[in-house]
C-alpha cells in the first residue's frame, strides 16, 4: 500500500513591502501636478483674469485696458499652468490716483505731469527736472545753479545784468541746458528768449571809416520780463520750491486681498513682473541650476553658499507675502523685496479690527521675525512666502473671555470681499 501523503503545511503570506522612496516621490509629484491643474475652463482673456484678481482692489480701469493674452499668459495656458497668485505688479499715480501696471508706470507718470502744466506750469516743470533726470548729482548741481540765478535777481533787482542769462554760457550748457524740464522752468517763471547784440562787437565798432560792412554779432539770451520785477516774492517762492522738491514717485499698490482658509496657501504662482530677469533668462537659470545642483552642493563652502544666496536675492524686486491667521484666514499683499519687516507688521495691524492687539509673525519653519529692521530679502522672504500670525496668549485669553461671541480679528470691510484661493 502506498504511504499516505502528508498534508502540505500552510505557507504564510509574505508581508507586503512598503513603496520605495522613488515610488513615493513619483506619487507625490503626480499629486502635485493634479493640484496644480486649473479647475474648470481657463479664462478666455487676460482681462477676465485680471478682473478676478483685482476687482476688489479698485483696479478695474487698469484691467479694462488689457486686451488679449500676453505672451506669458499664452505660455501658461498652453502648458496648463496654474493661474498667477496676482496678475502683476501695480502702482498708484500720486497725481491722478489711478492704478497702473508696472510697465505702464513711467508713461502714465509722464503724461500726468505733462497734463499738470495747464494747472501749475512752475510746479510741473520742477517735477520734470527732479523726476526724469536720473543722475541725482547732476540734478543737485542744476537746481543750485538755477537757484543762484533767481537769487541774484531777487537780491539785486536794479542790476540789468542779473536779469539776462546767455544760453551759450559754458556753465549754463553743462549744468542746466542738458537736463530735461529746465527750459520749461525758465519760461514758466517769467523768462523769454531774445536775440541780443554781443557787447563791443557791433557793426564796424571802433572804425573811423567803414571799409567793409560786417554783420552784427548776436547771441541768444533768457531775459526776465519787466512785469516780473513787481513780483519778486513769487520768484523767491519758485526758487524755494525748486530747491525743496523731490522726484515724483508712484506708490506700490499692495493689492491687499483676504482669502478663505485654504490648504493651497503655501503654493505661489508669480508673474514675471516680480523678477529682474526676463522669462527666458529665468528658464535658463533654472535649467543650469538643476544641472549643477548635485555637484555644487559637494564643492561649495558655507561662505560660498551664503554669497550665492545673497546674489539670488538680488534677482527679485518684489515679494508676495501671505499671513495666515490662527482661524485660517489669509491676508496677502505685495511689497518691495528691500522693504523692512516693520512694513509688514504695519500692514497686518491696519487690517485688524483692534490694531492694539499684540502679535508676532513667524516665518517659514516657525522662526520669529523679531528684528523689524531687516529687509525681506535678508530674511529669505522673497519672491514669496507664507507666514503665520501668533497672538499674545495672555491678552487673547482676556479678549475671548470678554467677548460674547467669537469673531474674526480682521476688519469687517475686508471680510466682506473675501476670496477663495484657487
Amino acid at each position: 500500500r502506498a504511504p499516505k501523503e502528508r498534508p502540505k503545511a500552510e505557507v504564510a503570506p509574505k508581508p507586503r513591502q512598503a513603496p520605495t522612496d522613488e515610488a513615493q516621490m513619483a506619487a507625490a509629484a503626480a499629486l502635485a501636478r493634479l493640484e496644480l491643474k486649473p479647475k474648470g475652463k481657463a479664462p478666455s482673456s487676460s482681462q477676465e483674469a485680471i478682473k478676478n484678481q483685482v476687482r476688489k482692489e479698485l483696479m478695474a480701469e487698469a484691467a479694462a485696458s488689457e486686451k488679449g493674452l500676453s505672451m506669458e499668459e499664452k505660455e501658461q495656458e498652453e502648458e496648463g499652468a496654474a493661474a498667477p497668485s496676482v496678475s502683476g505688479v501695480y502702482f498708484i499715480c500720486p497725481l491722478t490716483g489711478e492704478i497702473v501696471r508696472k510697465d505702464q508706470k513711467e508713461k502714465h507718470l509722464r503724461e500726468a505731469i505733462q497734463a499738470y502744466f495747464s494747472v501749475d506750469p512752475v510746479a510741473a516743470s520742477i517735477m520734470e527736472i527732479h523726476t526724469f533726470n536720473k543722475d541725482r548729482e547732476k540734478v543737485r548741481a542744476c537746481v543750485e545753479t538755477m537757484a543762484k540765478y533767481l537769487d541774484n535777481i531777487y537780491l539785486h533787482p536794479e542790476e540789468e545784468k542779473y536779469r539776462k542769462i546767455k544760453l551759450q554760457n559754458k556753465v549754463f550748457q553743462e549744468r542746466i541746458s542738458c537736463l530735461e524740464g529746465t527750459h520749461k522752468f525758465f519760461q514758466a517763471v517769467g523768462f523769454e528768449t531774445r536775440t541780443l547784440p554781443v557787447p563791443g562787437q557791433g557793426k564796424n565798432s571802433g572804425a573811423s571809416r567803414p571799409v567793409l560792412v560786417l554783420a552784427e554779432a548776436t547771441e541768444e539770451y533768457y531775459v526776465l520780463k519787466e512785469e516780473m520785477l513787481s513780483r519778486l516774492e513769487e520768484l523767491k517762492d519758485c526758487k524755494e520750491q525748486l530747491l525743496s522738491s523731490e522726484p515724483v514717485r508712484a506708490q506700490l499698490h499692495r493689492q491687499l486681498t483676504v482669502f478663505q482658509p485654504s490648504p493651497a496657501a503655501a503654493r505661489f504662482e508669480l508673474p514675471h513682473d516680480f523678477f529682474n530677469l526676463t522669462a527666458e533668462e529665468l528658464r535658463r537659470e533654472q535649467r543650469l541650476r538643476t544641472e549643477a545642483v548635485e555637484k555644487a552642493s559637494m564643492l561649495r563652502t558655507r561662505a560660498m553658499r551664503e554669497k550665492e544666496e545673497q546674489r539670488e536675492m538680488r534677482k527679485y524686486n518684489y515679494t508676495l507675502l501671505r499671513v495666515r491667521f490662527p482661524d485660517g484666514y489669509i491676508l496677502q499683499g505685495t511689497f518691495y523685496a528691500r522693504e523692512s519687516v516693520s512694513v509688514l507688521y504695519n500692514f497686518v495691524r491696519e487690517a485688524l479690527r483692534e490694531d492694539w492687539l499684540p502679535f508676532e509673525l513667524l516665518g517659514p519653519g516657525g522662526l520669529k521675525l523679531t528684528d523689524e529692521n531687516l529687509a525681506f530679502n535678508e530674511c529669505g522672504l522673497v519672491p514669496s512666502a507664507l507666514l503665520s500670525l501668533a497672538w499674545d496668549a495672555a491678552v487673547m485669553a482676556d479678549v475671548e473671555a470678554a467677548a460674547e461671541e467669537q469673531r474674526s480679528p480682521l476688519r469687517p470691510e475686508l471680510l466682506a470681499r473675501v476670496q477663495t484661493l484657487s
